[in-house]
């Protein structure tokens, strides 16, 4: 919903109804991730898309459908048949699972306050409920990290679907939930016992990538790591350095002692399992105390250091004398980046990228062409 949601709310707060489909679960090689979404506006407009083309027609025609009175739906859409080239499906062999709901200020009377947690950054889950009994599709409870509202019409299993949302908001994933009539609690009522499958799509705020080092390869790294919708900062402890000018491409920029600044953030709670931490100042001084900090933090999504096999050599044995175990070493990416025979910052900025890209599912970082087997290894994320 995140990429349709300002027309979505647009329409909602003039009072207009639009159709919304949301793709909740992939299989195989599927284009989009869970929560890729697509709307028909109150006008027939088409905004958005979940298969890259694949679908979409027959989406917006249920759209339509959905629009005119007809109840929310969960479709399944699989491959297409190879002996006809105008079958719905998708060519890439894998599946999608798309639920198309109606959105109007009574199916949904906490968008408006929905979009405002968005757009503030904070962290926000929208449980819906997308197959089981009639009477309970498109029920919504919505989860903040201190409160909730709505629910699903299972009163024993909202406390815990809130805290199954608030786990999978700290991880910044959205998934399919199914309870095939385990309902928790005692004396369950009527209809409690009704197999329901609920989407919790999260609105996390950005993950964060710190960049150490302000450096040319800090600028392009910082603009890589914006497109793909991290939350930047280049820290440094020279002034002269550290300034906005030279990173435009940062949201911030801090001058204080690396290690510190590191410190002083996961102090406060802000570093996490999604935080991408770079290390490129390949200066000793610098780099083995804030890596000291750095390889003994719990959380971290990804750690890399920049330097030569010299450089890196050289900091492993200080950071052996400094105490650091070789379990803690490990988790140090080190040289920085995939071997892409990158030479130029922008090209090493890429190489960076891919090794957290591949880190973070489960790729191997060989080329499609020469690997068997499906394209997406992972779960949608």
């Amino acid at each position: 919903m995140r990429d349709v949601l300002e027309p979505l709310g647009s329409w909602w707060a003039e009072g207009k109804a639009s159709a919304l489909a949301t793709v909740v679960a992939t299989h195989r090689s599927a284009p989009r991730r869970p929560g890729a979404s697509m709307l028909v506006g109150p006008g027939g407009e088409a905004v958005g898309s979940i298969s890259g083309g694949c679908v979409e027609s027959a989406v917006y025609e249920l759209g339509g459908e959905v629009l005119a009175g007809a109840p929310p739906v969960l479709q399944r859409y699989g491959a297409s048949g190879d002996d006809d080239a105008f079958a719905v499906g998708l060519t890439c062999g894998g599946a999608l699972e798309v639920f198309v709901e109606r959105i109007d200020s009574a199916t949904f009377p906490q968008l408006g306050e929905v979009a405002e947690t968005v757009r503030g950054g904070r962290p926000v889950a929208v449980v819906t409920v997308v197959a089981g009994p009639p009477r309970s599709l498109g029920r919504r409870l919505i989860v903040w990290p201190d409160r909730a509202s709505g629910g699903t019409g299972r009163d024993r299993l909202d406390g815990p679907l809130c805290e199954e949302a608030r786990r999978l908001l700290a991880l910044g994933r959205s998934a399919v939930l199914r309870y095939d009539g385990d309902t928790p609690g005692q004396g369950a009522g009527p209809g409690e016992n009704e197999r329901l499958e609920v989407f919790v799509e999260t609105f996390a705020p950005p993950p964060r990538m710190i960049v150490f080092g302000a450096i040319d390869f800090a600028a392009a790294l910082a603009r890589m790591g914006s497109f793909l919708g991290y939350r930047v900062t280049v820290c440094d402890a020279r002034p002269v350095f550290a300034t906005a000018d030279r990173f435009p491409g940062a949201d911030e920029v801090v001058v204080e002692w690396p290690h510190r600044y590191l410190a002083a953030e996961a102090g406060a709670g802000r570093i996490d399992a999604r935080t991408a931490l770079c290390v490129l100042t390949h200066d000793h001084k610098f780099d083995v105390p804030l890596l000291e900090v750095a390889l003994r933090l719990p959380d971290v999504g990804y750690l890399g250091a920049m330097g030569s096999r010299r450089t890196h050599q050289d900091r492993w044995e200080r950071l052996r004398e400094a105490g650091l175990t070789e379990a803690e070493l490990k988790r140090l990416s080190s040289p920085i980046g995939l071997d892409l025979d990158a030479r130029t910052p922008e090209e090493t900025a890429v190489a960076i990228v891919a090794e957290i890209i591949a880190l973070k599912g489960a790729g191997s970082g060989l080329r499609l062409a020469d690997r068997s087997g499906p394209i997406h290894l992972g779960p949608g994320r």
